[in-house]
């Protein structure tokens, strides 16, 4: 199961389209064991409402209402991954408490009853949420849980760079950064899997140096962790 989902990862980046990347999303949820996931790139602008590009499988009729911006708004879930980068499990109390118990019911006869969401909040308004959904209860064990999380977590750093890539016009990028010598390095060393005390062994720089390179990186490329950094600097072409 685990090199199915690590080829997840790989395969995703490969997405050429739109229907690529959702077949992708689709896939990988599914590996998970939940039948339906939407992927949401959001962009801020400073005047005017914020741009929702959505890749999903939402069941045809439930549509309409699943892309209603005004009933996300009333969405606890919606809300949680709005502000917060800890993914939230939820399921009818989430709604309960948010004295939503109508809104989960009439999403429950679609077969969205419980499921894990979470976002990944960018510099420059950049946005990108991830959600998959099922109609059985999720695993008790907590081990298995923690599991599924990370693997999503993983996933939606990949899952995010395709949709930068596919869906976001060309116009919306920034331009190229600049990025020294040393931190085109560290970026080199992290993609092999070495951590900063390792990336320091190897380019004879101390830990807390590494780390800076690595965090300078991370900034100029607008990303919000190190692999997200690799996988930008990739995409851009800074390293191969």
């Amino acid at each position: 199961m685990e090199n199915m989902l690590q080829s997840g990862y790989l395969s995703v980046l490969e997405a050429k389209n739109r229907d690529e990347l959702q077949a992708q999303l689709v896939h990988f949820s599914q590996q998970l064991g939940f039948q339906t996931v939407a992927g949401m790139t959001v962009i801020d602008h400073f005047l005017g409402e914020p741009e929702f590009i959505t890749v999903d499988n939402a069941p045809a009729a439930y549509r309409d209402n699943y892309q209603d911006r005004n009933n996300g708004k009333r969405d606890p879930v919606m809300q949680h991954c709005k502000t917060k980068s800890v993914p939230i499990i939820w399921d009818q109390t989430t709604y309960l408490k948010a004295d939503q118990a109508d809104k989960w019911e009439q999403q429950a006869r679609f077969g969205y009853r419980y499921g894990i969401s979470l976002a990944l909040h960018m510099p420059e308004g950049r946005h990108f949420m991830l959600g998959v959904v099922r109609d059985q209860a999720l695993p008790n064990d907590p081990v298995e849980i923690t599991r599924v999380v990370a693997a999503l977590q993983l996933f939606a750093v990949h899952a995010q760079e395709a949709a930068a890539r596919i869906m976001v016009p060309a116009s919306a990028d920034l331009s190229l950064p600049t990025l020294t010598p040393r931190e085109l390095e560290t970026l080199r060393w992290t993609m092999e899997g070495k951590t900063a005390w390792e990336v320091a062994n190897v380019l004879g720089i101390s830990e807390r140096t590494a780390v800076l390179h690595a965090n300078n990186a991370m900034h100029k490329l607008g990303c919000v962790n190190k692999h997200q950094a690799v996988l930008k600097a990739l995409r851009l072409g800074l390293i191969r």
